[in-house]
């Protein structure tokens, strides 16, 4: 009983931990959000508060359903799984529906419903994590068949990287297949089907490259910078002149010059140069700090949770997080290729953040519950275990 109340006290002191990390990184955001997008807002929108207004109430709203998925029972949760799955599919089916479906920047990745859009995809980096860890829980003394074990969950990954390529969202549709793999591994599956999906996927992956003009546009921008300075690596190059320009200290906030007319969207995808210009290499500390720490919290979380939907679940969203953090700073500092992957919790876009806040909540829960497991010495039931 003692051992009980101690690991009790440490998913709660865990969850505290997690949840504090959580506001600082959207705090943070917030405030860079506003900076970077003042001036453009103010010069297409007439109205500079346009964009941290409307990041304001996705907040809000995130913050709610933070708290929700952070308290909501797992096992009831699990119950409405397959509902989730069909919903997502769904959404992203309806993406390609003239009328519904809403095409920006040659993509049509949102839907628009009575002036309100979302994007689905975002919507796929939670419910695709969420059916594999209840999944390959569920087959987990099967996964050496193939085709009861394995198969399913690449179905229905597959279908969710197909919905997602075609709406011309290459850099998403890896990013979920990434992720997936990640899960896959944790599960247990096998090497030899690592192996085989490893020599498809890298073909495959080259062939979809080239099928798309932009694509190779990216590509060879990034392999030779001075190809189209002026072109496919103007965006690139001016992120990285305004981290180049930040120094130690950083020029402060609200003093950054790039983002008045020099790098396009900054206050979406390119918001970490935004942010870096104006905290310096102080900044960069504090961001890789944060991110450090949100990531020790959510491994440790998976780590100690009792059961394997607990493990799976945190483990694969807080990868999902911070490889997606990774991802979109590597990109913008110019060190790999453009994407449309945008920052978690900075990036303008309430899809994206209301996913964010989804996946943290997540794994607050398995946080709140790790290493809870009441012992059957004391003659209570495991009624924690999910």
């Amino acid at each position: 009983m003692y051992q009980f109340d101690v690991e009790r006290k440490y998913g709660q002191k865990n969850i505290h931990l997690l949840m504090f990390c959580v506001i600082l990184l959207l705090g943070t955001g917030l405030i860079t959000l506003y900076s970077a997008s003042y001036s453009f807002a103010a010069r297409f929108f007439r109205d500079g508060n346009h964009f941290i207004i409307r990041q304001l109430i996705f907040a809000g709203i995130g913050m709610v359903l933070f708290f929700i998925f952070a308290f909501i029972d797992l096992s009831l949760l699990r119950k409405f799984i397959k509902p989730l799955v069909a919903a997502a599919i769904a959404l992203c089916a309806l993406t390609l529906i003239p009328g519904i479906g809403v095409e920006r920047y040659g993509a049509s990745r949102w839907i628009e419903i009575g002036g309100i859009s979302y994007q689905p995809s975002e919507m796929v980096k939670f419910v695709l994590p969420l059916y594999l860890a209840h999944l390959l829980d569920k087959k987990k003394d099967n996964l050496d068949n193939f085709f009861t074990g394995v198969l399913p969950p690449v179905i229905i990954t597959g279908i969710f990287f197909g919905l997602i390529y075609i709406q011309n969202n290459f850099s998403t549709a890896v990013f979920i297949i990434f992720n997936a793999m990640v899960i896959f591994f944790l599960a247990g599956m096998r090497y030899r089907y690592f192996l085989a999906a490893t020599m498809m996927i890298i073909p495959i992956s080259a062939l979809l490259i080239f099928t798309k003009k932009h694509r190779v546009l990216r590509l060879v921008s990034f392999l030779r910078p001075e190809w189209d300075p002026l072109g496919a690596g103007y965006q690139v190059n001016a992120s990285r002149e305004a981290i180049i320009s930040s120094g130690f200290w950083g020029k402060g906030i609200g003093e950054g010059t790039k983002k008045v007319a020099s790098i396009p969207e900054i206050h979406s995808d390119f918001i970490f140069s935004s942010y870096v210009e104006e905290t310096g290499f102080i900044g960069i500390l504090l961001f890789f700090s944060l991110f450090a720490v949100f990531a020790v919290l959510g491994y440790t979380a998976a780590w100690k949770s009792q059961s394997v939907f607990g493990k799976l679940l945190a483990a694969g969203l807080t990868t999902m997080i911070v490889s997606q953090a990774l991802l979109n700073t590597a990109v913008v500092s110019g060190a790999l290729p453009a994407t449309g992957i945008p920052l978690p919790f900075f990036s303008a876009g309430g899809s994206s953040l209301l996913t964010s806040l989804i996946c943290a909540g997540l794994i607050a829960n398995v946080a709140r519950k790790s290493g809870v497991l009441t012992e059957k010495t004391s003659g209570l039931e495991d009624a924690n275990e999910y």
